[in-house]
Parts: C-alpha cells; structure tokens; sequence
C-alpha cells in the first residue's frame, strides 16, 4: 500500500511539474540545459529558471530555482505577469578573436529562447534565455520604445541546495578579499563578491556565478544571502560606496537591456577553459588594434612602495626590463615627485633609450575616494582625460593604470567606460586597481589589459597575514577570479617585501602560467630575478602573457591546480601546490601534438623551498614525467618541438 502511494505521489508530482514547465532549452552540444517555470506557489504569475546539467547519461539539477523579475518605479515585473509567447529557439553561432586572454579563437556556440511577459498595466518584458556549451545566460528587456524609470530592485535569486560546496568571498568594494570554503550549516550569511564557485552535492556538476556585459544602463550587482542561506539574491551597491557619491539605483531609458545573468557550468576543467563572460559581452568598438600589444612588466612598487619618487630606482627597472626582454616598465604613484637625479620626462626618456616603453598609474580622484595619492582628478573628467593623454602620448607613454574605484554604482560603470573610450582614442592601454572585478569589457574594449580585483601580493605588503593564506588561495584564483577575465596578482616573487612568504621558489615561478594577465606586472627587485638559475630566468624571458589554449591538467581548489597553456607551437606548464604536505604528480601530455617531439625545460622544486631541480627531457604525447612538489611548493615547464 505505501509502494503504490509513493509511485502515484511521485507520478502526480512529475505530471505536475511538466504542466508548470513552460519552456525549455538546451545547449548546441547537449549538455546544458534550462527550464522555465511558473511558480504554482504563493506568488502568482511568478517564473523561475531551473538549470540543468547533462554528462555520461545523468541529469544534474545545477540550480534548482532561479527567480527572477525586476521592479521598477511604475510597477512590478516578478509577480502577477502573463506570459504572451515561447519564442522559436534561434541559433547563436560566432567566432572571433580576442586580442589576450586564455584563448585567442573563441567559437561561441548557443540557443537563445525569448520569452515574453505582460504585466497587469499592459506592460512589456523579454527574457532572453541562452543555453551555451559552457554555461547559461539570461537577460531582460524592455521593449517600449520611450520612456525613463528607475530600477527599485532586481529580484534575480539563486537557490542553491544547502549541501553544495561552495568558494565565496566576502563582498568588499576592491574585490581584494579571501575565499571562504563551506557548506551545510558552515554556510554563511552576508553580502558577497562575484564570482562565486559551487559544486553539486553529488559532485558531478560545478558552476560558477557572475554577471556580464554591464553597460551604462545600469549598475554592478552583488550577491546577498541574508534573508535565507541558501537563497543568493542579486543587489545593488550599497548607498555608502563610493563616499555616498552617485545613486545606489540604477536609471534606465526605454528600450533598455540588462546586463547578462551568467552562469558558468560543467566539469571543473569547462569552468578553467570557459571565456563565457566575454563570449556573452558586445564585441569590439576599437576598430584598428593594431596598438594593444601584450607583454610583461616591470614594476617597483612591492619592493620599494615609494619607489617611482626615486629616479634611480625607475631607471634600475627600466634596466630589469631590458635584460628580461619585458617590454614595459610601470611607474606608480608619486611619479609627480620624482628626483634623487631626474624628473618623470628625464625618465620616460631613459626608458625608452632602453627600448622598453613606460606606463604611469594615476589616481581616479574626485569625491568618490579619499586617498589623497598623487596625482589625481586628472581622469576624472573628458576634458581633464583629454589634456592629460595628449600630454602622455608626446611624451612615449603607451597605458595608463587607474585606482581607487571603490563603488559600483551606475556612475562609476559610465567612469570606467568613459576611461576606456577617450583612451582608445589616444591609443591608450588601461590598467584598472583597486576596481571591480573584470565583466566582459576586454572584448568590447580590447585596450582593457587588465583589472585587479584580487588579494595579489601587494598584501605582503599589508600585514603577516597573507604570509599563511597565500598558498591555499593562490589555488583557488585559476577556479574562481582569473576564470572571468584577466587578473593582475602581481606574481612571480622570490625575495621578500615587508612580510616572508612560505611559497617556494618553484611556485612563484609556476604563477607566471597560473595566473593569466595580459600586463603580467612581474614585482619582485632587480636582485630577486638576476641571482635566478639561467634556466629559471631565461623561462621569465620568454613565458608569454596571451595564449591561444589553456588546459587544466589536474586540481582542486584550495589544494593545487596543474595548468598547461599554449602560444603559437609551444606550451607552458604551472603547478602549484597548497597544502603542508610534499607531493608527486604524474605528468601526461595528451595535449601535445601527435608524432611531434618536444625539447621539455622542467624546472622544479629541488632539496629546499629556495631551490631547484632543472632537468631538460625529450617527451611526445604517449610521456609521462614524475614531478616533484615540496609542501607550498610548485614547478613550470616549457615544450618546444624539436
């Protein structure tokens, strides 16, 4: 009697849930899939997502609920909507090439479903729902073609099932926070940053959470899991930020889109090699690139904080970057007092005799940020942008580097975008610090080398505490912040700034693969990378800062990560490992090309943390190699063909 029960319950229940099924889409290769449903619950006329996951056969249910709506200052649009039509699925099919990243050939391959709702008042509202190979998308829309408004509130919320593991990092407005692994009733309760990393009780599903393509319509959101735990629902900055200049609620115009809901899914290594954020992002409005060139920097900053007011000091990195072949040396704040032998014109002109090419930080200024660092405001406005990048290009400099953001208000997303379209037009690389985390503005703005928006190793600098937590996070970072964009950590340091490190020499040098920038600010001193083993130097010489793949090989995140990245014909391996145990792991290389022979450079750890084992060794795809890791330790390697 209880069997039939149950089988009829369960029978009753799935008829049920087909009927509130409204609309379903699945991605071109059968993987990912999306649903959209009707809550037959409290709130009438309320729709919510269901994301699902397809490999080997199984379904996972990823997100069992996402809802969604939006509120502005005229009506509702979460509840009490009709729903008018189910669009037919329409193909996207694209490819382009991005100027840096993880991969330069993108194919982006989607199915996008419309839907469309109507409120009691007769109003209109699209979601645009994309089900890609590597994840889902959705946006809104409003259709009307006049009209202004303010958006009171986004009701977009992710429930997530309270035996996910998840990787979160505490909402902060630099982005410069530690992630936070839990679980069950270890789940906190706070405001938090993107992105968010989570992996499915049954393990065979993991996604990660973030948004793209934020344009001037609105502003950056951020996920809050106050009210219920498990129940992550995305809101805007709060009203303090930015010194309480500019509103905390975005302002729209009629027709109006939002910025893309994303979420990235699959296996962990899909997670690594997806570039779904910038995939979802308008493509580029720089017509002539010719001017965005990659490359590595020098930077003086972590070993000497005032080290651009000294004008030996510049030239001593100038010098560095020339014997490394870096192409670029940064000078950072306070480049406006420069002495002790010259002025920043005496300096740009040594730099540039050296055939390295300089970029200069600026303060962002204005009302928004306190730090009286210098200079500032001279970015603040078109003209001031106008006056100061005139200045630059006749002087030889070629990018700048922006700080102190410190909201993500709707007018700070116009001042970063502002940044970007008067640098293009003089030419300008840009360099965000202290900002948000990166939304898919590399593409649209390929001039965008880079963002911070991470806990680097500027905080040696800060305090003792990163000394103990860097090794543990930096193996998160691949899984979670560098995924969605380009991420300037500041790596590859083998002395020590105000506080020790506990990394080893063979994990330092393994973040110039990890970790993916198309600056890659190289910050040690001069002394740091000249007493390096020729192997090891001549490895920073040569290790490139854009790629044209990258492979996860092995990893979890907050215990080690293996990644192996290609340009042109040859690659370059990175491992790293966290925990206070040594290690052996098993290189394979399938990924190489078959029936070719390569010159492998395997720099590993040797008897202590400040050592190395360098052996040179001919593999081919069917090789395996055994490499060494010393607790927080790590290796890099290069393969040539022969």
């Amino acid at each position: 009697m209880k069997t039939t029960i149950t089988t009829a319950l369960f029978l009753l229940l799935h008829a049920f849930a087909a009927r509130a099924q409204q609309a379903r889409i699945l991605s071109p290769n059968g993987k990912i899939g999306a649903a959209l449903y009707k809550d037959e619950g409290a709130k009438a006329g309320s729709w919510y997502l269901k994301v699902l996951y397809l490999a080997d056969g199984k379904e996972t249910t990823a997100i069992p609920r996402i809802d969604l709506g939006l509120v502005r200052n005229d009506q509702d649009f979460s509840n009490n909507l009709l729903l008018l039509k189910v669009g037919k699925p329409q193909l996207i099919n694209e490819q382009y090439t991005a100027l840096h990243g993880k991969r330069l050939n993108r194919t982006n391959a989607a199915n996008e479903l419309m839907v469309s709702f109507e409120t009691p008042g007769k109003a209109k509202m699209n979601l645009f729902i994309r089900a890609w190979n590597d994840g889902v998308t959705f946006r809104y829309e409003f259709p009307e073609k006049q009209g202004s408004f303010v958006i009171r509130e986004e009701s977009t919320t992710y429930s997530i099932p309270q035996t996910t593991m998840r990787w979160m990092e505490r909402w902060n407005p630099a982005n410069e926070g530690l992630y936070t692994a839990m679980s069950d009733d270890k789940v906190q309760q706070q405001d938090w940053c993107y992105p968010a990393l989570f992996n499915t009780a049954d393990k065979a599903c993991w996604f990660l959470l973030h948004e793209a393509d934020v344009d001037r319509g609105y502003c950056g959101t951020k996920l809050r899991n106050n009210d219920d735990r498990n129940a992550y629902k995305l809101v805007f900055p709060n009203p303090k930020d930015g010194n309480g200049q500019g509103d905390s609620l975005p302002s729209i115009t009629l027709p109006w889109r939002s910025p893309w809901r994303v979420v990235v899914a699959g296996s962990l290594a899909d997670i690594i090699h997806s570039t779904l954020v910038e995939d979802a992002s308008a493509p580029s409005v720089i017509k002539n690139t010719d001017w965005i060139r990659p490359g590595a920097v020098s930077w003086n900053y972590w070993s000497s904080n005032h080290g651009t007011k000294d004008y030996k000091i510049v030239t001593a990195f100038a010098d560095l970057a020339a014997r490394m072949n870096w192409p670029y040396t940064l000078l950072d704040w306070e480049w406006d007092g420069m002495s002790n032998g010259g002025t920043v014109e005496d300096a740009v002109r040594y730099i540039l005799s050296k055939g390295v090419k300089p970029l200069i930080w600026y303060n962002s200024g204005g009302k928004h940020t306190n730090v009286s660092s210098t200079p500032r405001d001279r970015m603040l406005t078109h003209e001031n942008r106008v006056v100061e990048f005139t200045k630059l290009k006749k002087l030889g400099f070629v990018g700048v580097k922006v700080d102190f953001f410190e909201s993500e208000k709707q007018d700070m997303i116009r001042y970063y975008l502002d940044i970007l379209e008067d640098a293009a037009q003089f030419e300008m690389m840009v360099y965000f610090h202290g900002c948000m985390v990166p939304r898919g503005w590399a593409r649209t703005y390929p001039n965008l080398m880079t963002n911070e928006a991470v806990r680097g190793a500027e905080w040696y600098n800060n305090g003792p505490e990163f000394t103990g937590t860097a090794p543990e996070h930096n193996t998160i970072l691949p899984f979670t912040r560098n995924v969605v964009g380009a991420m300037d950590y500041t790596p590859v340091t083998f002395t020590n700034s105000q506080f020790p490190h506990l990394t080893s020499y063979g994990h330092e040098l393994a973040l110039s693969v990890v970790f993916e920038s198309a600056l890659q600010h190289f910050a040690d001193r001069p002394e740091g990378y000249d007493g390096l083993p020729d192997a090891a130097r001549a490895f920073l010489k040569t290790v490139p800062t854009v790629w044209d793949d990258t492979q996860l090989l092995d990893g979890y995140p907050g215990k080690e990560v293996i990644l192996a990245r290609r340009k042109g014909n040859d690659w370059y391996v990175g491992g790293i490992n966290a925990e206070i145990r040594p290690k052996k792991k098993t290189l394979s290389f399938g990924f190489l090309k078959a029936g070719v022979q390569y010159k492998m450079t395997l720099i590993a750890d040797g008897e202590h943390d400040k050592a190395f084992d360098i052996q040179q060794l001919v593999v081919n795809q069917s090789t395996s190699v055994d490499v060494k890791l010393l607790r927080r330790g790590g290796f890099a390697a290069s393969l040539v063909p022969l």
